[in-house]
Order: C-alpha cells, then sequence, then structure tokens
C-alpha cells in the first residue's frame, strides 16, 4: 500500500473549539484495538522524524551558501517555517490536502482533523499520517528561504510561510495525493519531486524574481558579481543530513513494512534514492571541472541535492540503471540552470534552490514517464505515462505561479517584501534580530565588496591634503616611506578603493576585523539580556606609500568615509624603516615604484 491514496473525511463543525475537540479527535484509533501494525507505525514514525531531520539540514545548506552577517536570520526562518507550517497544516491545510473530495479540485474542510481516519487495511494510527505530511509540508515551505535570503523582511517571510503551508502547498497536492484529478489520471509523484520540491522551487522562483537581486550582485553593465557563502563545511553538513534523511523522505513514503512486496519496494527505494544522489554529484563535479577549470566546490553539492530531487518522483518506479541515468541527467542539468537562472535571467538565487528544487523536481517527474519500469516509454513504447506527467507538471506549475505571485504582489504592496537598503547591507541578523553576529568572538568572514553609496572622488576632484603631522625616520635611499592604516564600515570598502586607485595607489592589504570604539558598539541583547558591549566587523585596508603623500590619501580617505556619525572609523600613520621586494631584492623607494598619476 502506498502513502498517496483517496481518505474519506467527515466535515467537522465549525464551531468546535480546540479544547472541546482535541479529546474526540481521532476516536477511531481508539475503537478498534489490535488494528495497527506496530512495525508499520513504526516506519511511518521513523520516516517523519527523518524528514523532520531534514530541516537542520537545510538551515545549514543556507547558512553556509549566504553570508555570515544573515546566518541567524536564514536559521530563524528555517525554524519558523517548521513551527508556523505545523500549526497551519494542522488548522486546515491537512484536511485540504486529503479531506473528502470535492470536484478533484480540493479536500472538504475538517479544521483541526477532529474526523480524519486512516482507511481500513492502514497499518498505522492516523496521528502517525498526520505527523508524517505535516514534515513534509514543512519541507516545501523551507525551500523558499535560500532563494530570497539575505534582503526579504523577517515579518513578510512568516506571512508567506503561513499562506503556503495553509492552502498554496494543499490544493496541488490533494490533486496528486489527495484523491484529485491528477491522480485520477495516474499523474505519478511517489514522494513529491513536484508536489514537494517543484511547489517550493516556483515559489522561490517568483519570491527571488519580485525581491530583486541583492545590493552589489549585479553591474551596470549586466556582468556578475559572485558572492560566496561564508561557510562550505556548513553547506557539505547540510548536504549530508539531507541525504540522510532522504532515505526517510523517499523510502518510508511507503507506510508498510509488512509483506514481501513491500520490503522488495522499500530496499529498491533506498538503492534508487542514493544511486541517483551520488551520480548527479559525480556528474556535476566532472562537469564544473571541465566547464570551469577545477571541480567547483558548491555546485557539487548541489549536484547531489538535484539527484535526490529528481529521482524523489520515481524512485519505487524505475530501476537502478534508470535511476542511474535520471542522476546522470539531473547533475548536468542543474549547472546549466544555475548558469542561466544566475546569468541570463538576472534572478539572483544565493543557494540555487530555483535550479535544484523547481527544475529537477519537474525534471524529475518527467523522466518517471520514460524510465517507470511498468508504464514508462522506454520499457513500453507508450507515451501515455510521459504524456501525463507533463500535463501534471504544468498544472502544478501554472497553479502555483499564479497564485503565490498575488500573495508576493499583495503583500509587497501591504507591508513590503524588501529590508532597505542600509538594513540589507548592515546584514539582517543585526537589523532584524538585534544580533551582532552569529559567530560571537570570532573573526568576521569577509564581504563581497559592491558599491553601496555616492561615487567615490575622481582624478581632480578630490579635495586638498589637509596639513597632517607625520613623524619621518631615516630609510633605505633617504626618502620617507609611511603606511597608512584605514579602519571602517565594510559597506564603505568599495568607494574608499576607488578614490584610493584614482590619486595612483597601485597596491593594498585589506583585512576583516572587529572591534568597539569609545561608543562600546551598538546596543545588542541575547536571550532577552543586554550584552555590554559588540565587537562590531570592520575592515582594515594598509597603503605604504612613499612618492605620493600621504597626506594626500588621509585626506580622500576622509572625504569618502566622513559621516559626521559614530563608525566613522579611524586612521592610523606610521613610519616605516624599509620596504623589500621579494622577487628583486629592491629596497625602499625603489621597492614600492609607487607614483602619482599623471597630470
Amino acid at each position: 500500500m502506498f502513502i498517496h491514496s483517496h481518505h474519506p473525511v467527515r466535515i467537522a463543525a465549525l464551531a468546535a473549539t480546540l479544547l472541546t475537540a482535541m479529546p474526540t479527535a481521532f476516536a477511531a484509533d481508539a475503537a478498534a484495538p489490535g488494528r495497527y501494525s506496530a512495525v508499520d507505525t513504526i516506519w511511518v514514525l521513523l520516516g517523519a522524524a527523518l524528514v523532520f531531520f531534514m530541516q537542520p539540514g537545510f538551515a545549514m545548506v543556507e547558512t553556509g551558501l549566504t553570508r555570515a552577517k544573515n546566518a541567524g536570520n536564514i536559521v530563524m526562518k528555517n525554524l519558523m517555517d517548521l513551527c508556523i507550517g505545523t500549526v497551519a497544516f494542522w488548522i486546515i491545510g491537512f484536511s485540504l490536502m486529503f479531506g473528502t473530495d470535492v470536484g478533484g479540485i480540493i479536500g472538504a474542510p475538517d479544521f483541526f482533523i477532529q474526523h480524519w481516519d486512516v482507511p481500513s487495511e492502514a497499518g498505522y494510527p492516523a496521528l502517525a499520517y498526520v505527523i508524517f505530511q505535516t514534515v513534509f509540508c514543512a519541507t516545501s515551505a523551507t525551500i523558499v528561504s535560500g532563494a530570497m535570503a539575505e534582503r526579504t523582511k523577517f515579518s513578510t517571510y512568516c506571512i508567506y510561510s503561513l499562506l503556503i503551508s495553509l492552502i498554496i502547498y494543499p490544493v496541488s497536492g490533494h490533486w496528486a495525493w489527495g484523491g484529485g484529478w491528477l491522480s485520477e489520471m495516474g499523474f505519478h509523484d511517489f514522494a513529491g519531486s513536484t508536489v514537494v520540491h517543484m511547489v517550493g522551487g516556483i515559489c522561490a522562483f517568483v519570491g527571488a524574481y519580485i525581491l530583486g537581486a541583492r545590493v552589489g550582485k549585479y553591474n551596470k553593465d549586466g556582468s556578475v558579481n559572485a558572492i560566496p557563502g561564508h561557510s562550505l563545511t556548513l553547506a557539505a553538513l547540510g548536504v549530508f543530513i539531507l541525504w540522510f534523511g532522504w532515505f526517510g523522505f523517499n523510502g518510508c513514503s511507503t507506510v508498510s513494512m509488512t509483506g514481501d512486496e513491500t520490503l522488495v519496494s522499500a530496499g529498491s527505494i533506498f538503492v534508487t534514492t542514493n544511486l541517483a544522489a551520488a551520480t548527479a554529484a559525480t556528474a556535476t563535479m566532472l562537469l564544473t571541472w571541465v566547464r570551469y577549470g577545477h571541480p567547483d566546490v558548491s555546485m557539487t553539492l548541489n549536484g547531489a541535492l538535484a539527484g535526490l530531487v529528481a529521482i524523489t518522483a520515481g524512485c519505487d518506479a524505475v530501476s537502478p540503471a534508470g535511476a542511474f541515468a535520471i542522476g546522470l541527467i539531473a547533475g548536468i542539468v542543474v549547472v546549466y540552470a544555475v548558469e542561466f537562472i544566475d546569468q541570463k535571467l538576472k534572478v539572483d538565487d544565493p543557494v540555487g534552490a530555483v535550479s535544484v528544487h523547481g527544475v529537477c523536481g519537474a525534471l524529475g517527474t518527467i523522466l518517471t514517464g520514460v524510465f517507470a519500469v511498468k508504464d514508462g516509454l522506454l520499457y513500453t513504447g507508450n507515451p501515455s505515462m510521459l504524456i501525463t506527467q507533463i500535463i501534471g507538471v504544468l498544472a502544478v506549475g501554472v497553479y502555483v505561479a499564479i497564485v503565490i505571485t498575488i500573495v508576493f504582489k499583495i503583500i509587497d504592496a501591504v507591508i513590503g517584501l524588501r529590508v532597505s537598503r542600509e538594513e540589507e547591507i548592515a546584514g539582517l541578523d543585526f537589523e532584524e534580530h538585534g544580533l551582532g553576529s552569529a559567530y560571537a568572538d570570532f573573526m568576521p568572514v569577509p564581504e563581497v565588496p559592491g558599491s553601496t553609496s555616492a561615487p567615490a572622488p575622481v582624478n581632480g576632484s578630490e579635495p586638498a591634503a589637509a596639513p597632517i603631522s607625520v613623524t619621518t625616520v631615516p630609510t633605505v635611499g633617504g626618502k620617507p616611506i609611511t603606511c597608512v592604516s584605514i579602519v571602517t564600515a565594510r559597506d564603505r570598502f568599495e568607494n574608499l578603493k576607488q578614490a584610493l586607485e584614482n590619486i595612483g595607489i597601485t597596491g593594498m592589504t585589506v583585512t576583516p576585523v572587529s572591534g568597539f570604539g569609545i561608543q562600546k558598539g551598538h546596543a545588542e541583547t541575547y536571550r532577552g539580556a543586554k550584552v555590554a558591549s559588540k565587537l562590531i566587523p570592520k575592515i582594515q585596508v594598509k597603503v605604504v606609500v612613499s612618492a605620493i603623500p600621504p597626506e594626500r590619501v588621509v585626506a580622500v580617505a576622509k572625504s569618502v568615509l566622513h559621516t559626521g556619525h559614530y563608525g566613522d572609523g579611524k586612521i592610523f600613520i606610521t613610519p616605516v624603516t624599509n620596504v623589500v621586494k621579494i622577487r628583486t631584492g629592491e629596497e625602499g623607494f625603489e621597492a614600492l615604484q609607487d607614483k602619482p598619476e599623471e597630470a
């Protein structure tokens, strides 16, 4: 017996309250002692636990592939996807998905799941199935947070998370799994390539498109600036967690371990799931090696997930050879999908969620119609199943795209989707949650520079050098050499760099630093308690000059960085006794070879 069959339901009285409803809910479970199988029940609950464990997997992938200043925000959104989704799915979402079919479109509402019960032949109680389906719903919702990362209002995201679990996911899910019109057509999506992953992927695409790209992602000429995530190790850990949880996602979707046929099916599902993921990751690694000149780590991680997403629809229906083919295709397609969405469509998806879940979810569902052993085109020559799969993908895709566009447009018009430019630059951890850093007491991760304020001064327009006191010391060659060290906010680096280059500075050392001045950092709280002081992430820029007067460097830096507020930074001027160029052995002024710009 498989997971997604039609279930009868009785409509609950709308006036029933929570406290009075719960004691009578699922009365059928207790009415028939000996009805259920301990093995089947444990199997379903094990699957629920494994799929639940995928939630931290998503959190780690998304956190690792985004910047450190937003790590807390990412984790918070993944947590709330589960929490808000659980409540919303319990209130109405579950019954809309699995309730008595109404015209093939939706299940009849049963508020708080008071009267729903599993079919008489099921070996598990109703509540076990409810928790299993609840964590599936949370998985679909959380796919979106990575694509919309680093610039979405937290309040807005919570509203979206509520609505996808309340109405968006349950309706299309009913079509395929709850006895709706797609299931009547024979649409096959065993564990959710379309129902779960493509739905999340489409919501992710629409959300990222409406939001627009992160600050500094694209240049005026359309070229792309890569913004690396801050921790590939976290991202890799997330992928391994997801891969592990996927055995529950796919394997436990048999919802039974009774009978030889089911046992064989469960073993086959574990093999096809693992093989598709491994093949896809290998294919991605080899392709990026050829295209980029090196095996790309983050893309290979996406490749493993692409294989898992693609095999989910047909993991019970294809042979190991079919799983290998699906994984191979998905591993190749995901690379081109990421490049196309990022570089051609200019949709900024920091973690590749649209490509992995949206594109490969649809791809895997369609390929099931090709490689399914019993009904697939490759084995029977009959295109009927393939056509049904395509119809299902298109129907769900169009429905979700329309509804989520309406949802995001309304939210954007009422409260706004995106944080301000200044909030995005500062980081959502601080702006949205009052966190100084998700990595307190650790060295901050350098930002990817992007122009974030007024244009830097150009040649001939910088202010006159103000008199400053510079101590000189004897140097090799007799010409004074000075180190100017500038400590300022990270988001001002690009303008400072441009201004220094404009006056002839040809080399600099840039280091991420952290600290606080007399203002003791920004106000920060942790678990409701005030933190005494905070190390604020900064950038330290060092330049060593001789022919260019240090006074000129200081004047330009002040003109670019000055706002009159705390946090503008400081400039430290230090005499240098000697400079040695390792390559040539030159010393002093000759080792610098810095010259003022041409008049």
